[in-house]
């Protein structure tokens, strides 16, 4: 009996073996079987431009879709009739940046409803409370994730530059 059991015990042991050999074989045949999955072409990049927002001051795009997702690059607050910046005060210029994103949303189909995120831009955090009150005309609940911060400079000695990502 005792012979038995462990001969039982061993048959057990060399077909764990084989099977184990079989599965590796098997799954190794299958990695090299694998054919990727080609890139759907709306998920490819592509570049979003308009003139009713400044065009890029630089190898960048005023904006990027990619599937459903729209990243809408850095806004300073340009006028993009005069190529300047607009006139006034920080809620001036933080009203002209807004619109800048909202027209580049516009050439795409969206509006700032699509946008989820952004990202204020300021060259004195004092400023943060006059923008906020701007940026709040901009958005309804519910409202994008947002961050602010205070930089050290901005391009063209810029006072406040604002990006966003848009969902379709």
């Amino acid at each position: 009996m005792k012979k038995l059991f462990i001969a039982l015990l061993l048959l057990c042991n060399v077909l764990t073996i084989v099977l184990v050999i079989i599965l590796t074989n098997k799954v190794k045949s299958q990695e090299h079987d694998v054919v990727p999955e080609p890139i759907e072409e709306s998920i490819l990049p592509t570049a979003i431009t308009t003139t009713d927002a400044p065009a890029a001051i630089g190898p960048y795009s005023q904006a990027i879709k990619a599937g459903n997702m729209v990243f809408v690059s850095g806004q300073l607050p340009i006028n993009p009739e005069t190529g300047e910046f607009a006139e006034g005060d920080i809620k001036d210029l933080a009203r002209q940046s807004l619109t800048n994103i909202q027209h580049i949303l516009e050439a795409e189909g969206l509006s700032m409803a699509n946008v989820v995120k952004t990202t204020v831009f300021l060259a004195d955090i004092k400023d943060f409370a006059a923008v906020n009150e701007v940026y709040a005309t901009f958005f309804k609940e519910p409202f994008p994730a947002r961050s602010a911060m205070a930089v050290k400079d901005l391009p063209k000695a810029g006072p406040i530059e604002i990006e966003c990502i848009a969902v379709r």
